[in-house]
């Protein structure tokens, strides 16, 4: 027990009781007397660690959470791939600043931790009722619920420069992305050498996530970009539809069915015989920052806009169908013989001849006003995973910035790719493959 700092040998001076004295109290009374108080060899931090955790208040136990709230951070995918999609979204691009490869690793192996505890609602560290220290958890997410909380991790092109000697293992796949028509790219919202998807069914609890890691990475990575986004919550949707983006349509009708492991495999999944053993069971992964021109498309009629679409706003069928999920026919004409479907429709030059499949898993977003025009700043986070973006989302998109008819509503100003890491094993972590 700390007695109180009062005897015959300080009479006079003021009767101090350490467990109450503040960090500025102490050090203005050092002064008193001249000679200052004579704290011996523990100093001040010493001082301060004496005191009983009973001072404080009880430490908070974390939330049981039932297990449809869980997704499991381990497993022989990374989730957030083909997870049904929850209600938010915060990604985030981050540039490595660490001096050895082994930082890196480090690095890594600290977020892999962490994102474990986190996507299980659990508080990070051991700190969390320490007076004397920083909390190791910022303490935000606490008592909540984990949300069905996902963290996804890829390296971007420039992770495999010179820096780490790992330029070798660079996949082919990995390709630098070519100008699309509609790009007014800016640096603000594009590339990255790490790139972090956090999704929950709160924002709360991603932020606090994307908060964490950042904290964790200081002195090895630093935050380069990050966007919010969301899509209609579960709870007000109780149907579960396929969600509408900001134009008012239905987006991603026409993805591959998550359940079909052979589909997965040809559409999402890289494998070791595509070249880069390292990411076999992983996947590429494309973000894209597309802002509406809202202003312009809420004046167009709803006849241009299902043109432009190539559905019908209401059931999201398209045009000549009356069902969301009816195939598209893309033979029809009507009663003037012209295609029933536009030549230049989004949806038919995204299908193409149908053989080229991405599986997108988009989120729109807003970020309140551009002060320069006074329009919204709002718009879509694409994102999509497949396989090889080379033959996959490159050649769609080359395809639809030259003649699509969105072109004339949306302009594309963020672009990264980035080679999501495989799965990690309980005791494993993530990128362990790679290094």
């Amino acid at each position: 027990m700390t007695e109180p700092i009062n005897s015959n040998q300080n009479e006079g001076k003021p009767n101090i009781d350490a467990k109450k004295i503040s960090r500025r109290d102490l050090l203005r009374l050092a002064g008193v007397g001249g000679a200052g108080l004579l704290l011996g060899a523990a100093g001040v931090g010493g001082l301060f660690q004496t005191q009983e955790r009973s001072a404080a208040k009880p430490a908070s136990k974390a939330v049981k959470a039932d297990k449809d709230q869980i997704v499991s951070f381990y497993g022989k995918h990374q989730a957030g791939i083909t997870t049904p999609a929850q209600d938010f979204i915060l990604f985030a691009a981050f540039d490595l600043t660490a001096s050895t490869l082994d930082e890196v690793r480090k690095l890594f192996q600290a977020w892999t931790s962490a994102a474990a505890s986190m996507t299980n609602g659990e508080m990070l560290g051991k700190t969390n009722d320490n007076l004397n220290l920083p909390p190791s958890d910022t303490g935000e997410a606490e008592g909540l619920l984990p949300s069905r909380t996902t963290i996804t991790f890829g390296v971007g092109s420039s992770f495999f420069d010179a820096r780490y000697g790992l330029a070798g293992k660079r996949p082919a796949a990995l390709a630098d992305m070519p100008a699309f028509g509609g790009d007014e790219l800016r640096d603000e919202w594009s590339g990255g050498d790490i790139g972090v998807q956090v999704n929950a069914n709160d924002m709360q609890i991603a932020f606090h996530a994307i908060r964490n890691l950042a904290r964790i990475a200081r002195g090895k990575a630093v935050l380069r970009w990050t966007q919010e986004g969301f899509q209609r919550t579960s709870g007000a949707d109780p149907a579960n539809a396929t969600p509408r983006n900001l134009m008012g349509f239905r987006d991603g009708t026409g993805n591959p069915d998550v359940n079909d492991d052979g589909e997965m495999n040809k559409v999402v999944w890289a494998a070791a015989a595509d070249g880069t053993p390292w990411m076999d069971k992983g996947s590429y992964m494309v973000v894209r920052r597309i802002r509406m021109r809202i202003e312009v498309w809420d004046r167009s009629t709803l006849g241009d806009q299902e043109s432009t679409f190539g559905r019908h706003r209401d059931s999201g069928a398209p045009l000549g169908g009356a069902h969301e999920f009816d195939k598209l026919d893309l033979e029809k004409k009507d009663e003037k013989g012209k295609p029933l479907l536009p030549m230049n429709s989004h949806v038919r030059l995204a299908h193409g001849d149908g053989t080229v499949k991405i599986l997108r898993r988009s989120y729109s977003y807003s970020s309140g006003m551009d002060h320069k025009t006074g329009q919204l700043d709002a718009g879509l986070l694409f994102i999509c995973f497949n396989r090889d973006s080379r033959k996959q989302f490159i050649p769609m998109q080359t395809k639809l910035g030259q003649s699509d008819l969105m072109n004339e509503y949306v302009v594309h100003t963020g672009s990264a790719m980035f080679a999501c890491f495989p799965g990690v094993r309980e005791g494993g972590y993530i990128g362990e493959t790679l290094f």
